[in-house]
């Protein structure tokens, strides 16, 4: 009886534990080289506007919009948003055919704050770190410098 008044309390304090380390969802992207990001201004959830403002073909930005999407964390519970900043096209490269392009909202954070991207098919949202906020606004006012962020 001793020996489960013990192992009770380690069993759940262990169950607990667990808990709190469970794999947080991120957004994924194809396994496949992206070949451009387009940015548009949003005309709202549900709706992918195709008039680009910034295009990004180079390896760098690729690699910093690659690694803001696939690292961005899921938000768990209901998030109430106002009207998506900009449309992001994520395009892939492939010498097998044509294949899907990732329609995404985005709406960037101030510097030092999160930012929030969702599949333009799903009212999920996930979040970026603040560090990767900030490679996002340097890299977007360096293409469109009026941008007002």
């Amino acid at each position: 009886m001793k020996v489960l008044m013990w192992v009770a309390p380690v069993i759940c304090l262990l169950l607990l534990i667990g808990c709190q380390f469970r794999p947080t969802e991120t957004m994924s992207l194809l396994d496949e080289k992206i070949a451009v990001v387009h940015i548009s201004n949003s005309m709202g959830i549900g709706d992918m506007n195709e008039d680009i403002l910034i295009s990004f073909k180079d390896k760098q930005s690729l690699d910093i919009f690659e690694k803001a999407i696939t690292s961005a964390v899921k938000k768990s519970g209901k998030v109430d948003l106002a009207e998506p900043e900009y449309d992001v096209m994520v395009e892939y490269k492939s010498n097998e055919g044509d294949l899907p392009v990732h329609a995404l909202h985005f709406w960037l954070g101030k510097e030092n704050e999160k930012s929030t991207f969702m599949y333009m098919m799903d009212d999920s949202v996930y979040h970026t770190s603040p560090q990767m906020t900030n490679k996002l606004r340097k890299l977007i006012l360096s293409k469109h410098p009026s941008k007002q962020l």
